[in-house]
């Protein structure tokens, strides 16, 4: 028996692992001949670009409901080793028991975590990076109107104005106003804070001023060139000498790829992803594929994937469908997702989506607003249930769901 081992219950890990099902099956390849694995440490798929919304405890599909029908092994576990050269990996169970799991190919989707900040007070940043946090945060949100009348209980100082920035300052007007008595909804304030001199300085000058209309229009105030010199419980002190009183700070400035990335031999760019052939496969680790936030793969000609959701479950597709085309000695498949968009979420105030690199603005306004629902709410979400769906999905040559696909 072959074995095929997925580390990561993302996007790009469920649709590695689903996609090399297919694989095998396409090839009439009776399961008992290739075995595929999932490992991670959650139950749950979470909806990861939800988790800026009100409720993200809801943001989640049991992981059982999409790869036990297909066949798919799954084990609760954390990964702690990985051993290139003997083609073993190490992990503890949810009991603290040690173990090792062999594999013949390997698939790392260990997916990104946000890059928490050493400064004084760091303790109180809240982040939505998790399920657990993001809970934490939405707990302590509802919390706010039993707690102390005090100058900045209704403020919340968003640090980073990158994608997520944006979305969850322009998705905190709305919570903040719900959740405020009416006698203080006058208190409700978002301020963003931001290194660079700019709003969404990835985002590039295309939807600039519709972020910065989007903000005026929700009153959202902004602090650039501006760094976070210290965080206390009930306020937050500027880089520039300004101290803002507030109940709520939240951290989502900086991303950086799994630490597992680092036991595998390979280079690794400034995100610490592994630098990946055109076939996904780790440069220096032959029988290691990466997908999602781990890899450093090609988009289009000069342009690297990003780490989202975009980009993860196309990775993951083609990852499963060559990792499986690799033992099975078929000729492997270059990665090629659909082009690149963008749908940023504004709240309130719309949304906006751009197409190309050079983000040039299509949608803006309630109709954008209206794609980016069906995005967060059907085509990001895997079918369950049905094994015939859920192969049908796995599709690397369709690389995002449609209706016909998703339950």
């Amino acid at each position: 028996m072959k074995n095929i081992l997925v580390i990561g219950g993302g996007f790009a890990g469920v649709w590695s692992a689903v996609g090399a099902v297919r694989t095998a099956r396409e090839q009439g390849v009776d399961p008992a001949e290739l075995k595929v694995t999932l490992v991670g440490n959650t139950d749950d798929l979470v909806i990861r670009p939800r988790l800026y919304e009100a409720d993200p405890q809801a943001m989640r599909v049991p992981l059982d409901r999409v790869l036990g029908p297909v066949g798919i092994e799954r084990i609760a576990a954390t990964v702690t080793g990985i051993d290139t050269e003997e083609r073993r990996v190490t992990a503890i169970g949810r009991h603290t028991q040690s173990f090792d799991l062999s594999y013949d190919r390997l698939v790392l989707a260990a997916g990104s975590q946000v890059v928490r900040p050493s400064l004084p007070g760091a303790r109180w940043l809240f982040d939505i990076d998790t399920m657990t946090s993001a809970a934490k945060l939405d707990h302590h949100l509802r919390r706010l109107p039993e707690t102390p009348s005090l100058e900045g209980r209704f403020t919340a100082v968003v640090v980073g104005a990158g994608f997520t920035g944006l979305e969850i300052a322009t998705e905190l007007v709305g919570r903040l106003r719900e959740l405020a008595p009416a006698e203080h909804r006058d208190e409700v304030k978002v301020v963003l804070v931001e290194r660079a001199d700019e709003l969404g300085p990835e985002l590039g000058p295309g939807p600039r001023p519709h972020i910065t209309q989007a903000l005026r229009d929700l009153g959202v105030e902004y602090r650039l060139g501006t760094t976070v010199e210290a965080v206390e419980e009930r306020s937050v002190t500027l880089s520039t000498g300004e101290v803002l009183p507030t109940a709520t700070t939240i951290w989502t400035a900086g991303m950086t790829a799994s630490p597992l990335t680092a036991l595998v031999p390979g280079e690794r760019d400034r995100l610490g992803r592994l630098v990946v052939d055109s076939h996904l496969r780790v440069k220096g680790a032959p029988e290691v594929f990466a997908a999602g936030d781990t890899a450093a793969a090609e988009a289009e000609a000069g342009h690297s994937v990003t780490q989202s959701c975009q980009h993860a479950v196309p990775l993951g597709k083609f990852a499963g469908r060559n990792v499986a085309a690799d033992l099975l000695g078929l000729d492997l498949v270059p990665f090629a997702p659909d082009p690149y968009v963008t749908c940023l979420d504004l709240g309130p105030a719309g949304a906006v989506v751009t197409s190309g690199w050079n983000r040039e603005v299509q949608t803006t306004g309630q109709e954008a607003k209206r794609l980016k629902g069906q995005i967060n709410s059907e085509w990001i979400y895997p079918p369950v249930d049905d094994a015939d769906l859920i192969l049908r999905a796995a599709d690397h040559r369709k690389t995002w769901p449609t209706s016909e696909t998703t339950a």
